[in-house]
């Protein structure tokens, strides 16, 4: 006799304790150790001294909360480009995005020079605070004119299909990569290195105020495609069909590649670039729980965010006294999930 399917709510359930188990462990992780005794007084509020307190409510809790928000982002992004485009295949970072905060990072860097620092420093600004803030600003307005320079693509004669949407959009992340190696080739070896580091999409800086900018974009993101969700299954019928149904595809398909772009911008000029998210968690939540729209985006915000908490464990653990970039760990881990996929479509 086979085993019995388990039922959707154990699922869920599963899922929901999966998210806190993942949350809760990594607390335990990190540069400077924290007995359990210690973190259950933190979570408590009472903190055995100041040092404690700033550890575990300035460094581990934002960056867990900044991982999970990081998942959640990149996994319903993903989510919503495939309905979208009707491909499962596509990943968000197909549309240039990534390119595009490389080469808004890559001139910031080119143009925050020593002499720019030393300004910065007569008006009582230290030059790691501003470059910080610029770094992450120029990135996201990068990421924007990529998804624009798609944008203008889409909206001529060579953008009317879905796939010629997805060729728009791995043309410009070639163009754009392109424009970044030249420039990081000119720039200034050191400030060079800290935009590769950035790039290869890291959860080391995250920061309280960072998590304060993507709650607000991710919670507003999710809202609006858990409301048009019934308008996304209509699109996986067909254009046609879609529109048979009353649906102005045109429009939802509009503002679901702005909200594709918006969640995907924030999260690569805060962490860089963390590929192949929102490839694999979609594919694996269509397979359990199922392909309504409504029930992927919440699967989503589930399995992303637990994921890429596990995954940061990992990036802290896999060295001893070193940590791994987190695209890295996503990229071999995504490029295996990429293969199979197409092992099991063929």
């Amino acid at each position: 006799m086979g085993r019995a399917p388990l039922s959707i709510t154990l699922k869920w359930w599963l899922l929901s304790i999966a998210a806190i188990g993942a949350c809760g462990i990594s607390l335990f992780f990190g540069a400077a150790e924290l007995s359990p005794n210690q973190i259950t007084q933190c979570l408590l509020g009472q903190c055995d001294n100041p040092t404690e307190s700033l550890i575990f409510w300035q460094i581990r809790v934002p960056r867990i909360a900044v991982g999970f928000l990081v998942g959640i982002g990149l996994a319903v992004a993903g989510a919503t480009l495939q309905n979208v485009t009707r491909n499962s295949l596509t990943d968000p970072y197909l549309f240039g995005v990534v390119a595009g905060a490389g080469l808004g990072a890559s001139i910031a860097t080119l143009l925050f020079s020593e002499s720019v620092a030393a300004q910065l420093g007569l008006i009582g600004v230290d030059a790691d605070t501003a470059f910080s803030i610029t770094l992450p600003g120029a990135a996201f307005l990068g990421a924007l004119f990529a998804v624009a320079l798609v944008q203008v693509l889409v909206s001529s004669a060579l953008g009317r299909r879905t796939e010629h949407l997805l060729l728009a959009g791995v043309a410009v992340s070639f163009m754009l990569g392109a424009f970044s190696h030249f420039i990081l080739f000119i720039a200034e070896p050191f400030a060079a290195n800290k935009v590769v580091f950035w790039l290869m999409g890291s959860l080391a800086r995250a920061e309280v105020w960072y998590a304060w900018i993507m709650l607000p974009i991710v919670a507003l993101s999710v809202a609006v495609l858990l409301l048009f969700g019934r308008h996304l299954d209509a699109l996986l019928l067909g254009d046609e069909s879609a529109k048979s149904l009353g649906v102005n595809v045109t429009v939802i398909r509009m503002l679901c590649l702005a909200i594709c772009a918006a969640l995907t911008a924030c999260i690569v000029s805060y962490c860089g670039g963390i590929g192949f998210v929102g490839l694999m968690i979609p594919h694996i939540i269509r397979n359990w729980l199922g392909v309504t729209s409504r029930t992927l985006i919440m699967g989503c915000v589930l399995l992303g965010g637990t994921f890429m908490v596990s995954v940061d464990i990992l990036a802290r653990t896999l060295l001893s006294g070193q940590e791994i970039p987190i695209g890295i760990i996503t990229s071999a881990i995504g490029s295996i999930f990429f293969f199979l996929a197409i092992r099991q479509r063929a």
